[in-house]
């Protein structure tokens, strides 16, 4: 059951990515708002589904007691849909992943757990593949961005941005994982899991309401579909991967650590998403470091 579930983890994380940078439309200021609310409704609602069906118990306490990792996922999560109207999906997807990496790094500080040989080069690999990341964006040209630009019908300019907000929700991320090992010692998963969702969506009615009356915002139903798609792909593949993990967290880690790579496919095919030689070779650096990193975890 495990596999069945790291591979459905694996499809529905790269499903939400796909579909949330559909929604990320680049003129709509509010749009990383608006996923945010759809996101947080969408984990409400199965947070509730599951409480009702005995699947877990959360109490007040729960909350209180995971509301660092899930402030600190949350924010990320916000700030990624924010960075996906600004830079391609192909390069922001693998940023945003080396958040294991950088987690293992701050338990080797902070929690003094040992790392073996393979989880430095992996490390290394991840360090060395979004520093060349960041080489081949600020070194390209004008021309040569637009040329490979023009299928995908998208133009992003040279922005620092487009670099620093995968970067940012990397590191809170990394921050939210780091987190995670020290609250879940004394807390069930499922519970947990269930807690996150409900903060979601206690955050998702405030920034709902902040678009409503103040930033008097609309919702169109173009926008609104792929946004649902990627919450619902979203919610889908965080509950496959607590499963997977409770299941068997050695062998279906490296699965679902490797989504990035399928979201990179994706872009590919529907969004006709081009790179540049550099940016290519940089990508392999960090897809093989995540994947390694998996593996270690």
């Amino acid at each position: 059951m495990w596999f069945i579930m790291s591979l459905l983890a694996l499809l529905f994380w790269s499903g939400s990515d796909i579909f949330t940078k559909v929604g990320a439309k680049e003129g709509d200021l509010d749009s990383h708002l608006k996923i945010s609310v759809v996101v947080g409704f969408v984990m409400g609602f199965h947070a509730l589904a599951t409480i009702l069906s005995g699947a877990a118990t959360v109490t007040l306490s729960d909350l209180i007691h995971y509301l660092p990792a899930s402030a600190l996922y949350i924010l990320s999560m916000v700030i990624g849909y924010l960075g996906l109207r600004y830079i391609e999906l192909s390069v922001s997807s693998p940023i945003c992943n080396c958040s294991g990496a950088f987690s293992a790094v701050l338990c080797l500080i902070f929690l003094h757990e040992a790392i073996d040989g393979l989880q430095t080069a992996g490390i290394i690999l991840v360090t060395a593949g979004v520093f060349m990341l960041g080489v081949a964006e600020s070194k390209e040209d004008d021309e040569s961005r637009r040329r490979r630009q023009e299928l995908s019908g998208r133009s992003y300019k040279k922005d620092i941005r487009a670099f620093i907000l995968p970067i940012t929700y990397c590191l809170l991320d990394t921050l939210g994982t780091f987190a995670d090992s020290a609250i879940l010692v004394n807390m069930d998963e499922d519970a947990a899991n269930c807690a996150y969702e409900l903060t979601w969506f206690a955050c998702a009615v405030v920034i709902f309401l902040y678009l409503i009356f103040v930033r008097k915002a609309k919702f169109s139903l173009d926008q609104g579909l792929p946004m649902l798609s990627g919450a619902l792909c979203e919610t889908a593949g965080q509950a496959a991967y607590v499963k997977a993990l409770n299941d068997n967290p050695v062998t279906s880690a490296p699965i679902i650590s490797s989504y990035c790579v399928l979201s990179c496919v994706w872009a590919a095919i529907f969004l006709k998403e081009r790179l540049s030689r550099n940016h290519y070779i940089a990508l392999l650096f960090t897809i093989a470091g995540i994947i390694v990193m998996g593996f270690c975890e």
